[in-house]
């Protein structure tokens, strides 16, 4: 930290001196504590500024080297000559640019070093390796859209760095849905990787066309949560298709940490948490409403901090997912490994919503939990919640609105009474109204062929 983050970073050297702390005083995990939070809002300010766009970027400059730099490095880099200031290049100067998804405000772009990336293709590498994939053997496809956005680089770069077959589809926005099937038809994966969303549409539809999956006995989901249920009806649309024993696993990644991390298979494929790389990285819990950092097991927001890596560095941010569990340093039960895990269950602080359904107070109600429950029920085949203002008045009651596509030969009637009943017994809040739809109604409602991210949650209510 102090050859590297307090030298180089515009905002970390002023929150350094505003703190008046010195970079050698942070030795220890706990030592952290003494440093404020890093917010996304943090991130939009300086990305917003000219001036400041570049305040989280380290860039090294002769003088700051000689100015901070110990003897020894500074000696080693003049002596190095051309290979040395190749060096420096490597590891400081950006090559690469992801973007977050932008869903509640401005994408921010990360930038990442050759040495970032290097640190990127080995932390995927460890996640195949969790995963129990086969370089060797095993045919990869990357269902994740292209774009720039970390999912889709990640699994790219980890087939480079172990060298196992990756074959992207660029999911439903570039091929498209049966293009991605014959590229299944082609290639006969043995693992598919992609998003929760589209993955089980895919399969659903694979089955519809008689597409095989007698090979497939890995799928690696991401971008979002994933519901024992929805694993449940993939693995029906899989044994369909002819498929056997698969194992199907979550991840957990976010563009400010500029990786990601896997659960491992388990034979019921229940989730025993995500395998973190403590030599790459530090996540704190803390309790979302004072800061204050919370013991090992408890339910907390997470915080990361990023310990190795150049590009655009974060310290203590908050990444405004709450973890049931928090953080454990107990051996797996399933793998046996000794890595520290995650809880499996994770919620979106911005998917808490304050509904004003009534005229007295509002309700807190948390759409990830909606979202969970919808996705997990058998009969449901897509879904999506609105939220509006009756009569698109500011000053009226929310509005919640759940749009389902039954299954086929599912009574309409009857899974909408059974969709608000359950939801209220999950939320304690029923829908003002529960909308058949067809499927592909739906899907078009959905972006499943045009958005990055399927719109799950779609917030029409009048900005105030």
């Amino acid at each position: 930290m102090r050859e590297e983050l307090y030298p180089f970073s515009t905002h970390y050297r002023r929150v350094f001196d505003e703190a008046r702390l010195r970079p050698e005083q942070i030795r220890t995990v706990s030592d952290l504590a003494r440093l404020p939070f890093t917010t996304k809002q943090d991130l939009l300010r300086a990305q917003s500024s000219p001036e400041n766009r570049y305040d989280f970027v380290l860039r090294p400059s002769p003088d700051l080297i000689r100015a901070h730099w110990p003897f020894a490095r500074k000696l080693a880099l003049v002596l190095g000559g051309a290979r040395a200031r190749e060096l420096v290049r490597f590891q400081y100067t950006p090559n690469f640019l992801t973007f977050t998804t932008g869903r509640s405000s401005e994408p921010v772009g990360f930038a990442y070093t050759p040495f970032d990336l290097e640190v990127l293709r080995q932390a995927i590498a460890r996640m195949f390796d969790i995963a129990a994939l086969d370089p060797a053997r095993d045919r990869i496809v990357n269902l994740f859209p292209f774009a720039p956005h970390l999912a889709f680089w990640a699994v790219t770069l980890g087939g480079f760095e172990t060298g196992a077959l990756v074959v992207p589809s660029g999911g439903g926005k570039v091929m498209g849905t049966d293009g991605s099937l014959r590229l299944f038809e082609r290639l006969s994966p043995t693992v598919v990787v992609g998003t929760p969303g589209f993955t089980y549409h895919l399969l659903r539809r694979g089955n519809e066309l008689g597409i095989r999956f007698a090979n497939v006995r890995t799928v690696i989901l991401g971008a979002e949560k994933v519901p024992p249920g929805l694993k449940e009806k993939m693995l029906e649309c899989l044994k369909v298709g002819g498929a056997g024993d698969v194992r199907i696993l979550g991840t957990y990644g976010f563009t400010e940490a500029r990786m990601a991390w896997a659960e491992c298979p388990t034979p019921d494929n229940h989730s025993t948490g995500y395998h973190l790389h403590p030599d790459f990285s530090v996540f704190e819990v803390i309790d979302p409403k004072t800061g204050e950092v919370l013991p090992e097991g408890q339910d907390g927001e997470l915080v990361y901090t990023g310990i190795v890596g150049h590009g655009t560095s974060v310290l203590r941010y908050r990444t405004g997912d709450l973890v049931v569990g928090g953080i454990t340093w107990k051996p797996c039960p399933a793998c046996g490994r000794t890595l520290p895990r995650i809880g499996n269950e994770l919620r979106r602080v911005s998917e808490q919503h304050s509904l004003s359904l009534t005229k007295i107070k509002g309700t807190l109600v948390d759409l990830s939990v909606m979202g969970s429950v919808l996705a997990s029920m058998h009969d449901v085949e897509e879904w999506q919640v609105v939220l509006s203002k009756a009569n698109d008045d500011p000053l009226e009651l929310d509005q919640l609105e759940v749009r389902i596509a039954p299954r086929h030969g599912v009574d309409g009637r009857e899974l909408a009474e059974r969709v608000s009943r359950d939801l209220v017994n999950a939320t304690e809040v029923a829908p003002n109204k529960v909308t058949l739809r067809s499927l592909h109604e739906l899907l078009e409602e959905l972006g499943m062929e045009s958005a990055m991210k399927e719109k799950r949650f779609v917030d029409r209510r009048p900005k105030s």
